[in-house]
């Protein structure tokens, strides 16, 4: 049985090659990004859902969990959004000892990602992440809430704010999905990406009325 986890989404990106904005807040299909995200994630995460966001958490009334905006200056990146989420859990979900965190633009996560990432967990490699195609994507991972000290201290004192770093000095074990017959961790990082996702989404709608 999967431990009760918390998700974190983050959103908390600039989006230059969107051209800006809220990328969670572009559609695919009719839906925002990250609706289809919180639909994928959601029932596998018992502990709910929180949103790595700055700015004014207005924006993003539709999200139904908790908006956390960074604990440190400078838009660090996601690593920032990480301790948000573990700091969190500490908080407020006591019984929970692992977060797992995904980006916001990831529409196509796969339902089985939070028990495999469990699953791989193991004495010597705390974090777990996940890969596909040979890429390990390292926004996309399992934390246990006992690593919010050294992360804090990373951001804070050592200005440490690449997460593949992090994840090195710690050790994580690896999960790998396939990419066929889609990538699970297909990512709208450009317009050429939404146009992408579209297709993908069309494909498999004919697929399934076959």
């Amino acid at each position: 049985m999967t431990p009760p986890t918390l998700g974190v989404i983050l959103a908390g990106g600039l989006a230059r090659r969107m051209g800006g904005g809220d990328k969670p807040l572009l559609r695919l299909g009719g839906r925002t990004l990250l609706d289809r995200v919180v639909e994928r994630l959601g029932p596998q995460c018992a502990a709910g859902l929180v949103l790595s966001a700055n700015g004014d958490p207005a924006r993003f009334r539709e999200f139904a969990g908790p908006v956390l905006p960074d604990s440190v200056g400078g838009h660090p990146g996601p690593l920032a959004g990480i301790l948000a989420g573990l700091d969190f859990a500490a908080g407020h979900r006591p019984g929970v000892s692992h977060v797992v965190s995904v980006a916001s633009d990831t529409p196509f996560l796969p339902p089985d990602l939070v028990a495999r990432l469990h699953r791989a967990l193991n004495d010597s490699c705390p974090i777990a992440v996940a890969a596909s195609g040979g890429r390990d994507h390292y926004a996309v991972a399992l934390w246990p809430v006992s690593l919010r000290g050294d992360l804090c201290a990373a951001l804070g004192e050592r200005d440490e704010r690449r997460l593949g770093a992090f994840i090195a000095r710690h050790g994580s074990a690896i999960s790998e999905w396939p990419v066929e017959p889609v990538d699970p961790f297909l990512n709208v990082n450009a317009p050429a990406d939404l146009a992408a996702a579209e297709a993908i989404l069309k494909d498999t709608a004919a697929a399934s009325r076959l």
